[in-house]
């Protein structure tokens, strides 16, 4: 077939994903940057606060303008989402600009000073308010991109570390990473035995042990998880057998916690180790072993020096595979995790379905996608480009 047919059969394909994959995950994305609430309910008064720089006094014609901006805004129903985008910064002045412009509507833009506005809200008179209005003039910030890395500007627009009490997503990364990082370990240590195991029993044995492995698939990611709620409750299997057997005096916490998360996730993602470590193992010769050991090594330092180099391509993609899919993981530790356990796409999905804060959710996304992207590139040239060979 020539490469022109060859191109029109992925034509389809290409499209596909690209009107239904790349378009909106880059829209979604670009939501981390950009700046359209503020620009379209406060037009007058951005165009007063052009020149304005912040830690000089505020302008006198910008209390007709701002005036006149909430009064229009309210009308055109544009101002509660401007009112929403300066609340993340200024916290308290969503309510107070709607009631603001309630007010404004019957005053003459003449009759409108900083008292009036200060009578509403002390914090609408004052520069820190208009400079956050100022940065939000658009038409793209790093208001959001900041935020995601616990950073904030000051009333002057430098960069400074967010307070304590906002210092929250560099935690949740670290603790998404870590989480990650055990979860891959586990499924690790668990899977390559069976891996191994599947390569040295007959191949009808490893066909019927195969088909457990691939179990898991067939049953709903919540079903599962559901279950490791039931199983590793106080009055769960798990607890009562170790009160039988005499190990335990009493029931412990295995779930809403760090270990229920673990448990849950090693036991989804495992398959995901398994499979690409056995499509390795299955490829490496068993006279290698032997010709090591008749060479005078022992064991050990056979497994060492041989077997793992030759397995280490499976190893690098099963763990490349897994520490990925659990990077993005929320249903499970929404589920068995405690509030100390929630990884960083809880916060994504939060901020889209519960507070509409599209912003910080894209920049948290973004900041998930990046951190992807350079551990696939140093796991890349660490494995010399080994994980490409796998399959």
């Amino acid at each position: 077939m020539k490469l022109g047919g060859r191109s029109a059969l992925l034509a389809p394909l290409t499209a596909f994903l690209l009107v239904f994959f790349v378009v909106p995950l880059a829209w979604l994305l670009s939501l981390a940057v950009r700046e359209a609430e503020v620009p379209r309910a406060l037009p007058r008064t951005l165009a007063v606060l052009e020149h304005w720089e912040p830690g000089t006094g505020l302008p006198g014609t910008l209390w007709p303008a701002f005036g006149q901006d909430l009064v229009a805004a309210r009308e055109a129903s544009t101002l509660a989402d401007a009112a929403r985008r300066l609340n993340y910064e200024v916290s308290g002045v969503r309510s107070t600009l709607m009631r603001a412009a309630r007010e404004a509507a019957g005053v003459p833009p003449a009759s409108l000073d900083a008292g009036f506005f200060e009578k509403v809200d002390p914090a609408l008179g004052t520069p820190a308010f208009f400079a956050a209005v100022k940065r939000a003039r658009g038409p793209v910030s790093a208001y959001y991109l900041l935020a995601s890395l616990d950073l904030t500007r000051d009333v002057q627009g430098r960069i400074q570390r967010a307070t304590e009490a906002n210092r929250i997503y560099l935690d949740v990364l670290w603790r998404t990473l870590t989480i990650s990082a055990s979860v891959t370990l586990l499924c690790l240590l668990l899977g390559f035995p069976v891996a191994m195991l599947l390569t040295q029993v007959k191949e009808r044995t490893a066909d019927a042990l195969m088909i457990l492995v691939l179990l898991p698939f067939w049953t709903s990611l919540l079903v599962r998880t559901a279950a490791w709620v039931v199983v590793l409750q106080r009055e769960g299997m798990v607890n009562s057998l170790l009160l039988k057997l005499g190990l335990i005096a009493e029931p412990i916490a295995l779930i809403y916690n760090r270990t229920g998360v673990l448990v849950a996730m090693t036991h989804v993602l495992l398959p995901f180790m398994i499979l690409p470590l056995y499509s390795v193992l299955k490829g490496i010769p068993p006279h290698y072993m032997r010709a090591a050991s008749s060479l005078g090594a022992p064991p050990v330092t056979a497994f060492v020096r041989v077997f793992l180099p030759i397995a280490a391509p499976g190893i690098a993609a099963g763990s490349l595979m897994v520490f990925i899919l659990a990077l993005g993981y929320y249903i499970t530790p929404a589920l068995v995790g405690g509030g100390s356990d929630q990884m960083l796409s809880y916060f994504v999905a939060s901020y889209t379905t519960d507070t509409g804060n599209w912003g910080l959710a894209a920049a948290l996304g973004l900041l998930m996608l990046v951190t992807t992207v350079v551990l696939y590139a140093v796991s890349h040239r660490l494995s010399g480009g080994r994980t490409m060979a796998v399959g």
